[in-house]
């Protein structure tokens, strides 16, 4: 289909170091999207992937958790990249700790990271889309802790509930000047942050037992549906929350 292709356009993905970000900016970026990654880790590895696939690749290391951070970076990607047309909000950090004892100082930062720089980055990208571009493509990750409780992860369960009444509520603002807020939920996938999961046959087991698919999620399974949020083929497609664990959430 001639909706897919995503030639000239210009994609921010924060949280793009490594895990779901890298593996949807690669997508995006195979579908020929030129690519602004955000992240506070280093961005090289990313980078060079990109870059072999013929496609531009800016760089920007920011603390999200930091709100003037977040304007500033945004100021200097319009500037060097001439443009923003789709923007995912993907970054996160995860935090255990039972709820007695959960840290709030730690609690404010994991909602400034998964929430409120998201929230602040849409935004700055709809103000953008609504004056310079007439139309533009939010997308946010949720997560299977958007829709259950989970143990001993209440602030990361606070951060992605929140991610998907903020999907909703933007989309309702945003869609009638041409801004597209959809958000995608993974499931269990084998990154980093759920390392401490996956790693341990005892820990995963119940999972394992549960994804019909038998598997845990890759990274490259995101890209794919980010393709599809981003591109002309879901132009007529708004505040959803698409699920991508294998079939887990319809168990």
């Amino acid at each position: 289909m001639k909706q897919f292709p995503l030639e000239h356009k210009i994609a921010v993905v924060t949280g793009c170091a490594g895990g779901i970000g890298a593996g949807i900016a690669l997508g995006l970026a195979e579908a020929g999207a030129d690519i602004v990654g955000v992240d506070l880790q280093d961005l090289e590895e990313t980078a060079a992937q990109v870059r072999t696939l013929g496609r531009r690749f800016l760089a920007f290391q920011v603390d999200l958790s930091d709100r003037e951070a977040v304007d500033a970076a945004w100021t200097q990607i319009l500037a060097e990249a001439g443009g923003v047309d789709i923007l995912v909000n993907n970054a996160g950090m995860q935090y255990r700790q039972n709820a007695y004892e959960y840290p709030l100082d730690v609690f404010d930062k994991v909602i400034a990271v998964n929430l409120r720089a998201g929230y602040q980055l849409a935004q700055l990208a709809a103000g953008h889309y609504r004056t310079e571009k007439k139309r533009g493509k939010i997308i946010n990750l949720a997560s299977l802790f958007s829709t259950f409780g989970g143990v001993n992860v209440s602030g990361y369960t606070c951060s992605k509930h929140g991610v998907v009444g903020m999907t909703r509520a933007l989309s309702n603002e945003f869609a009638a000047d041409g801004i597209c807020v959809n958000a995608i939920a993974p499931g269990y996938i084998a990154t980093e942050l759920t390392k401490a999961i996956w790693s341990d046959p005892e820990k995963s087991r119940p999972m394992d037992e549960r994804i019909p698919m038998g598997r845990w999620g890759k990274p490259q399974d995101f890209a794919g549906p980010a393709v599809f949020l981003a591109s002309e083929a879901s132009d007529y497609v708004s505040g959803i929350v698409l699920p991508v664990d294998g079939g887990y959430s319809a168990r």
